[in-house]
């Protein structure tokens, strides 16, 4: 079976959100380009889906955008593998980095206080 191309479409940006830092204290320096939650419409086959993606910039509300979807599955578009659901592989989540952290730092002062007596 030979794949499908992705059939071109457009989309309407339907809201716009600034995403604040939270948890900087954890980020350990790390800071995430893409400051922006996007979500958006667009009509597949007679249908309306919704998504959202990342963006290091402010796109305005009811404004149009290029993407592409797959024809076997309309809800897959190109702008879903940046999606906010879809965790980072190549990094491992910040708040495991800042619980392991505070452990191995706890276990070396609890070391240094009992060797002081």
């Amino acid at each position: 079976m030979t794949e499908q191309p992705w059939i071109a479409t457009e989309a309407t940006v339907t809201t716009c959100r600034y995403q604040s830092p939270g948890l900087s204290i954890l980020a350990f320096g790390f800071q995430n380009r893409e400051k922006f939650r996007i979500s958006f419409d667009y009509y597949a086959h007679g249908r309306l889906y919704s998504d959202e993606f990342q963006s290091p910039i402010a796109v305005p509300q009811n404004e149009h955008i290029s993407i592409t979807y797959n024809p076997l599955h309309p809800k897959q578009n190109s702008r879903s593998h940046r999606s906010v659901t879809t965790p980072n592989p190549t990094r491992p989540p910040i708040l495991i980095i800042g619980i392991i952290g505070s452990i191995f730092l706890s276990l070396f002062w609890l070391a240094i206080l009992r060797g002081c007596h």
